[in-house]
C-alpha cells in the first residue's frame, strides 16, 4: 500500500531550481533510501514532505489524500529527525521527548514530572536506550542523544512515515548496527522509513528501495537488490568515480615538525606520537576514545595535565588557539556549523576572519585584498557559490568545508588537524577533499593529522594510523599493517598481546 506519494514536485529559490518535477513513492513497511550530492535537492524535498516548505508545482498525497490548505493535519503522520542534534541539553530526557507539552496529553502549565518520566520509559525501551528519563541530555552520550531524537519523533501516536536525515554521523559501527536493528523492527511493524545518507555501504545494507537525486532532478529509482554502489555513484555524479583510489602521499616524509611526548589531558593520558612534513597521520578510535580531546589540547583549546609538545624541535606551550594559529598549527573542527563557520556572515567575511595581516593595515580592511583572497579561495578550491557575498550557511556542507580549507591555506600553516573532515559530505566531494589533503602533503609539505570514524577513509589517505582506545594509544600501523582487520581490532581494545592471552589454553 502506498503511504506517501509525491508527484511532480518543483521548487525554486533565487538563482537556483532546487527541485524539478521530482516524484517519490513510499510504500507501507519499506525503507526507502534517498541519495545525492550536497545540493542535489534532498533537504528541500524533505522540507516539502514535512510541510516546512510548500511546492510551487506538484501534489503530495498521504494515505491517498491530497494535502492542501484545508487538511494540513495530515503532516502529523510524518515524523522527522534532522541531521543536526536539536535538543534542549539542560533539560531532562523525559522533557525533551514530550516538549512542547501542549501538543501531548500533558498540561503545558502544570507538569507531573513522575508521570512524564513513566510515560517516557516505553519509548526508551522500544529503542533499546539505557539512559534514565531524569538524566539531563548534556550528560548522556551523543549516540543516545541521536536515538532520543528518534524517540521524540515517534511520540506522534499516528505517525506512519519516519524521515531520517544522516542519522548515523555520530554513531560508531556497533551503535549503527544497533540503530539499524531498531529501524528494521519499525519497518516490520508496518512503518515506512525514508533514510537519507551519504554512506552507500549503509544504504545497501539497510534499504529496500533507492531514489537518486542530481541537480534537483530524480535520475534513478530501483530496488536495492538490483543495483550496486557503482550504479548509485554514476547516477549521483553523472560520471564514474574509482572508489578504490588511494590518496596516501606518494612523496617521502620530510623533517620532523611535531613531537608529542607522554601528553595527558581531559579524557586521555600518556599519548606520544610525531608528525613529519608531507605525511598524513591518521587517528582511529571509537566515539569518545579521546582523539578529539588530544588534538584540542595540542591546539590550546583544552588544558594539558602533563607531558610536553615540541614544535620544530622547540618546546611548545600553546596556551590558546590564537597562539597555535600564529605558530602555524590549524585545527579544523568536526562541528563546522557550531565552531567552524560564522553562519550568517558572507563567504568573504568567513575567509577574512583569521587573515587580519593579509587584508588589513592598522586595523583598516583593504577591500581589494579582502575580495582578491576570497575570489582566490573560491576559484582554487572549486567552491560552488553564487558570489563571495553569499551567506556561508547557504552553502552545502562540502562547500563550507572547502572554504575552511582554503581559508586555512591562506594563513600559511605547517600542520593542519582535520577532525572528521567529510562528515555529512557526499561521495564526489569526499574524493575532492581527499585529493586536496594529498596535494597539501605532497606539494606544500604540510603535516596533516586526520581524525576519522571511517576506517576506509583512514586507509585511503593515511601514511600511518594511530589507534586510541579509552584515552590511551593502543597501536600504530604502517605499510602492510594498514588493513581493516588490524585497525578495527585495535580500536575495540584487541592487541596482539591480549589476543594471544585470550587464546591460551
Amino acid at each position: 500500500m502506498v503511504v506517501l506519494d509525491a508527484k511532480g514536485i518543483s521548487k525554486s529559490f533565487p538563482g537556483v531550481k532546487a527541485l524539478n518535477n521530482v516524484g517519490l513513492t513510499l510504500n507501507s513497511g519499506e525503507i526507502h533510501c534517498i541519495v545525492g550530492e550536497n545540493g542535489a535537492g534532498k533537504s528541500t524535498l524533505v522540507k516539502i514532505l514535512t510541510g516546512i516548505l510548500t511546492a510551487e508545482q506538484g501534489n503530495l498525497f498521504i494515505d491517498g489524500k491530497l494535502i492542501d490548505k484545508s487538511n494540513k493535519e495530515l503532516y502529523s503522520k510524518v515524523a522527522y529527525v534532522p541531521q543536526e542534534l536539536n535538543l534542549f541539553k539542560y533539560m531532562t530526557v523525559a522533557e525533551n521527548i514530550f516538549l512542547p507539552f501542549d501538543k501531548t496529553s500533558f498540561s503545558s502549565f502544570i507538569v507531573d514530572t513522575k508521570k512524564i518520566e513513566a510515560a517516557t520509559k516505553p519509548y526508551l525501551e522500544k529503542l533499546n536506550m539505557t539512559v534514565d528519563p531524569s538524566n539531563r541530555v548534556i550528560n548522556i552520550p551523543v549516540s543516545e542523544q541521536q536515538l532520543l531524537q528518534v524517540a521524540r519523533a515517534i511520540t506522534r501516536q499516528n505517525f506512519s512515515v519516519l524521515i531520517l536525515d544522516e542519522p548515523t554521523t555520530s554513531l560508531t559501527r556497533q551503535e549503527t548496527e544497533r540503530f539499524f536493528a531498531i529501524l528494521r523492527s519499525l519497518r516490520d511493524e508496518g512503518k515506512s522509513i525514508v533514510f537519507i545518507s551519504h554512506k552507500l555501504d549503509e544504504v545497501f545494507s539497510l534499504g529496500d528501495r533507492i531514489s537518486v537525486l542530481r541537480n534537483g532532478e530524480l535520475v534513478g529509482v530501483s530496488d536495492i537488490k538490483k543495483v550496486d554502489s557503482a550504479w548509485a555513484i554514476e547516477k549521483m555524479t553523472g560520471e564514474e568515480i574509482d572508489v578504490r583510489r588511494n590518496y596516501r602521499p606518494k612523496t617521502a616524509a620530510g623533517e620532523l615538525l611535531l613531537e608529542v611526548d607522554k601528553l595527558s589531558g581531559i579524557g586521555f593520558e600518556d599519548i606520544s606520537f610525531n608528525v613529519h612534513k608531507g605525511e598524513i597521520v591518521g587517528f582511529a578510535g571509537l566515539v569518545g576514545a579521546g582523539r578529539t580531546e588530544i588534538m584540542q589540547t595540542i591546539f590550546g583549546y583544552l588544558p594539558e595535565k602533563s607531558g610536553e609538545v615540541l614544535f620544530k624541535g622547540k618546546k611548545a606551550k600553546f596556551r590558546n588557539t590564537a597562539a597555535s594559529i600564529k605558530n602555524g598549527i590549524i585545527y579544523l573542527t568536526e562541528e563546522r556549523k557550531t565552531h567552524g563557520i560564522l553562519p550568517y556572515l558572507s563567504v568573504r567575511e568567513n575567509i577574512g576572519v583569521i587573515l587580519e595581516n593579509q587584508i588589513s593595515t592598522l586595523g583598516v580592511v583593504n577591500s581589494k585584498s579582502d575580495n582578491s583572497i576570497s575570489d582566490k579561495v573560491l576559484r582554487n578550491y572549486n567552491v560552488k557559490a553564487t558570489s563571495r557575498e553569499m551567506k556561508i550557511i547557504n552553502l552545502s556542507g562540502g562547500n563550507q568545508q572547502k572554504v575552511l580549507i582554503g581559508r586555512t591555506m591562506e594563513s600559511s600553516p605547517e600542520i593542519i588537524i582535520f577532525d572528521e573532515p567529510t562528515k555529512g559530505i557526499d561521495v564526489k566531494t569526499k574524493e575532492e577533499i581527499y585529493l586536496m589533503m594529498q596535494k597539501l602533503a605532497e606539494e606544500n609539505q604540510i603535516g596533516i593529522i586526520l581524525i576519522s570514524s571511517e576506517i576506509e577513509e583512514l586507509l585511503k589517505c593515511s601514511s600511518r594510523i594511530i589507534t586510541v582506545y579509552n584515552g590511551k594509544k593502543l597501536g600504530e600501523f604502517a605499510g602492510n599493517q594498514l588493513n581493516t582487520g588490524s585497525i578495527l581490532s585495535s580500536i575495540i581494545g584487541i592487541t596482539e598481546t591480549n589476543q594471544t592471552e585470550r587464546t591460551k589454553p
